[in-house]
């Protein structure tokens, strides 16, 4: 492993070197080595970014419920959002993995998800939490921000369904009426509407979000 190349993407330092080869090394490459792997590291990694990612939601985002923490947290661990990290670094360029596993690439999005809790633990235990924290908020705060507007959306939607259907199933239909704007900076505006009735318009820079802003202005918030 080249532990320049690797500590320049993810912008750390190991003093024990060891620890970051560990946090790439796959099960089917420890077993064909008589080493040890990942995997202790990803459990530890795991409950960090936990931990940090319910931090950062709390003392950033006070205007979202518990219920809406934990949906955005868990959106924001999730497999495919941590393979988005293993992605952006290069990840598989780092990988011990066995011959069986190379050969295969079945599970390589999981397995690079999964290097990305390693590494967390990783430099927990080579420095402290702070870096540990570092290294995710500078990597999921972009990801948090996104599921944390898609969170707001989702209820919007669901509270006027729920308001309007309360006396029985009625015909609920979004519908863009108007696109504005080159393609790198659209501007949408749907229109929401029950049984055939329009109820109301809203704008916003993708389908969804116009969506959200519809349903949104139906249910008369500011």
């Amino acid at each position: 492993m080249n532990y320049g190349d690797i500590e320049k993407e993810i912008e750390y330092s190991f003093v024990n070197k060891e620890l970051l080869n560990k946090a790439f090394t796959h099960t089917s490459y420890a077993n064909e080595n008589h080493v040890e792997s990942n995997e202790r590291l990803e459990y530890l990694g795991d409950s960090i970014l936990e931990f940090v990612m319910s931090k950062y939601l709390f003392n950033n985002y006070s205007s979202l419920s518990e219920g809406e923490m934990t949906k955005v947290r868990a959106n924001v661990v999730c497999e495919n959002s941590l393979y988005e990290v293993a992605k952006r670094h290069n990840f598989s360029d780092f990988l011990n993995l066995g011959k069986s596993e190379r050969a295969s690439q079945n599970s390589k999005k999981a397995i690079l998800a999964d290097s990305v809790e390693a590494l967390i633990a990783a430099i927990y235990l080579d420095s402290n939490l702070e870096n540990s924290e570092k290294f995710i908020i500078s990597n999921l705060s972009e990801a948090v921000e996104i599921a944390s507007k898609n969170v707001g959306m989702k209820d919007y939607k669901t509270v006027l369904q729920e308001k309007l259907q309360v006396h029985g199933e009625v015909k609920i239909h979004y519908e863009v009426i108007k696109e504005t704007g080159p393609d790198h900076n659209k501007s949408f505006t749907v229109e929401v509407s029950c049984n055939d009735k329009k109820l109301a318009e809203g704008i916003g820079k993708s389908k969804k979000e116009a969506e959200m802003q519809a349903a949104k202005n139906a249910l008369g918030y500011k």
